[in-house]
């Protein structure tokens, strides 16, 4: 990592654990994976606050555990996860445009927590939306709990790993940290709770009984509670999920701007129906066959199959390949290419930068040599039609700020 990557990996942590977990944290990205002792000894901190600030940073998903041969635990940071921090506002307004205030407060929870139960983001989703609501009026938990249904059909939210039951039955010494798995198949399962009840408000009374917030008093646990239904079972966000949606959305913007709001309906309506089923890194979605998505188009959108039929071939025969054909059944199967996609997005972006900093010439270059690959300063002047030194020193200029490179041929 570079050193200014490394300082706002530095002070993300600060702004929101304090300063042991970012003295923890940042010594590992420093030093990469290193064992609970040394981690110690290093950082000139007790084992019982570098114990406290790995437990912080693990529940986050911000650092990981591997256990080696010798049976030593080496712990690693997450950097990447780390710099993540920075998009969790993003991340909890997309929510709320998709899943209105409820789902807002249930991918904030998460990202605040890192890893809850389902039942206990209900319960704090719940009394956190009573709480703004007016007297007299309540959260239900069931309200909340199909919000939360529907935020894991869609992969927002999905299951942490766990500890295997087999590996507690083991007779044998335990090993020295938990292998955590999951069964993909129940990722995004949610276990069946009958959760019934309302939000509940905070009372000022609560504060004055004692002279002191409730919060800071000591919480007792009494043995007559009720087990928690589904203690075990902790979820958390999917951030990937979050980008392959943001990924999506520029796709039907850039559609959008360069053909009509139909055709944008049309890929918008295509990638939907592969949003689940497509993984985020796969170059294409899965193949979608014309009649299926004529049945997928919103009901608002009164377009007739043979028209829907002629922007797809529209769309196919787009020289920047947005769309392609894989098959004639079905009326003619259609995927989205989204490596390609996403490709002409970033040329897109690179060609505006240059032309914003450099002017319009120096991104006609840019634009020639993006297309050709290699060419000469000659070929330049001539295919940009632009005058020798003149085309000398754009080149020069876009060379000395990085953006183009200098390769010597052999005679």
């Amino acid at each position: 990592m570079t050193q200014a990557e490394i300082k706002l990996c530095s002070l993300l942590l600060q702004e929101h654990f304090g300063e042991i977990v970012e003295k923890i944290g940042v010594h590992l990205i420093r030093t990469g994976s290193q064992p609970l002792r040394v981690i110690a000894h290093d950082t000139g901190t007790s084992l019982d606050q570098v114990k406290k600030a790995l437990c912080v940073l693990v529940q986050h998903n911000l650092v990981s555990y591997q256990v080696h041969k010798r049976g030593v635990v080496e712990y690693e940071a997450q950097c990447s996860r780390v710099l993540r921090m920075l998009r969790y506002p993003r991340y909890i307004y997309t929510t709320k445009t998709l899943y209105s205030d409820t789902g807002e407060l249930i991918v904030e929870e998460l990202l605040l927590n890192g890893k809850l139960t389902m039942s206990a983001v209900v319960k704090k989703v719940a009394d956190r939306l009573t709480e703004t609501m007016e007297d007299g009026k309540t959260m239900d938990y069931a309200e909340v709990s199909n919000t939360f249904v529907r935020l894991a059909d869609t992969h927002f939210v999905q299951r942490c790993p766990s500890v295997p039951t087999t590996e507690n039955s083991d007779p044998g010494p335990p090993p020295p940290a938990p292998t955590l798995v999951i069964n993909e198949k129940d990722m995004y399962l949610v276990p069946k709770l009958s959760l019934i009840g309302k939000g509940k408000r905070r009372r000022s009374s609560d504060e004055d009984a004692a002279g002191e917030p409730k919060a800071k008093r000591p919480k007792y646990t009494t043995d007559n509670k009720e087990p928690i239904p589904d203690d075990g079972i902790y979820w958390q966000a999917n951030l990937d999920r979050f980008h392959q949606h943001f990924r999506d959305q520029a796709i039907v913007s850039a559609v959008a701007n360069r053909m009509d709001q139909t055709s944008s309906e049309i890929v918008r309506t295509m990638l939907r129906m592969s949003e689940i089923t497509t993984s985020s890194s796969a170059p294409f979605t899965q193949p979608l066959s014309s009649n299926e998505i004529f049945r997928s188009l919103p009901v608002g959108y009164n377009i007739s199959k043979q028209v829907l039929d002629q922007y797809l071939t529209l769309l196919a025969d787009d020289p920047l390949e947005f769309v392609g054909k894989s098959g004639d059944s079905g009326g003619g199967m259609y995927v989205i290419n989204l490596h390609k996609a996403l490709a002409s997005l970033a040329t897109a972006t690179l060609e505006s930068v240059v032309q914003e900093r450099f002017g319009s010439r120096c991104a006609r270059i840019f634009r020639l040599v993006l297309q050709k690959k290699h060419i000469e300063q000659k070929q330049v002047e001539d295919f940009a039609m632009i005058p020798a030194k003149e085309a000398k020193d754009m080149l020069y200029k876009m060379l000395s700020e990085n953006f183009m490179s200098l390769q010597v041929g052999c005679q």
